[in-house]
């Protein structure tokens, strides 16, 4: 191997492991699909006990559809999941070329507004969810 080839090779190494442990999760819900009741991963507890969905509700579901290709469903499931994976596919792209390339690209998560943004958008998410009428019981799993 060239010794130009190898500082970029061990640079990617992390990359590869988060791809590889993603790849895993992806794996592991497609062998539980939780699209069939009474499988493997349980219900949600905050809908269980209080009757009401948590912004995470349905997100098995969704990443369940989005291996399978059917954005449709994965957005009825948990629209917002769907935008935290495309956001969260784009940063891993952005920054596994950095890493190739040997630099740091925009980190917006070092920005002190990243974590309120992402608070506000999942408690408002948590609200427009549970509003008991049309158009936003369409949001209902």
């Amino acid at each position: 191997m060239s010794d130009t080839l190898r500082p970029a090779l061990t640079r990617l190494r992390t990359p590869a492991l988060v791809a590889a442990g993603t790849a895993g999760v992806c794996a592991a819900v497609v062998w539980a699909d939780p699209t069939t009741p009474g499988g493997v991963i349980p219900p949600c507890p905050t809908y269980t006990i209080f009757g009401i969905y948590c912004p995470g509700c349905g997100l098995s579901r969704m990443l369940y559809s989005l291996v399978h290709l059917d954005i449709q469903a994965a957005l009825h499931y948990n629209a917002l999941g769907v935008v935290a994976v495309a956001i969260a596919v784009v940063a891993f792209a952005a920054w596994t070329v950095g890493r190739a390339r040997g630099t740091t690209g925009p980190q917006w998560g070092r920005s002190r507004w990243a974590p309120r943004i992402a608070l506000v958008t999942i408690a408002l998410w948590f609200v427009v969810r549970n509003i008991p009428v049309a158009p936003f019981t369409a949001l209902r799993i």
